[in-house]
């Protein structure tokens, strides 16, 4: 069974990522990537360019189908070595502004104002509604 996943990270580590095929979470921590698995997607939404800030992007930035078939410890910089899964990234998508999506997404409609309180965290298992909406927006077929 596919399921269907949110991560949320700035804009640059969401290209980042997509540029290198891999997903990584909640830092790199383990927990935050278990539960993904192989042939699942993963769509990330970025509130920001930066981590440190930079302009609003509030957008679905990348999107990919998870194609290892366990997390791994990659080797980064200085000692860090993130848990990550491989992802095939379509390429071609285009990023997806949220507010349009607002009141049509179950995560997020009947919210208001309050909207970005379900974005909080690394990840959120989307529904295949949810995640098909995004997709389209984003100009991708899953």
């Amino acid at each position: 069974m596919t399921d269907y996943w949110m991560g949320v990270a700035c804009a640059q580590h969401a290209r980042a990522g997509r540029d290198g095929g891999f997903a990584q979470l909640g830092h790199g921590k383990r927990s935050a990537i278990s539960g993904l698995k192989q042939g699942d997607w993963i769509v990330y939404y970025s509130p920001k360019e930066r981590i440190d800030g930079g302009e609003t992007i509030q957008a679905f930035t990348t999107i990919g189908q998870i194609t290892s078939a366990a997390p791994y410890q990659a080797d980064q910089l200085m000692g860090f070595h993130p848990h990550r899964v491989d992802v095939e990234y379509v390429v071609s998508a285009q990023a997806a502004p949220i507010r349009p999506l607002l009141d049509q997404l179950e995560l997020t409609r009947g919210r208001g104002a309050n909207w970005g309180i379900v974005l909080r965290g690394s990840k959120r298992k989307l529904s295949t509604n949810d995640f098909t909406l995004i997709a389209r927006a984003m100009g991708v077929t899953p």
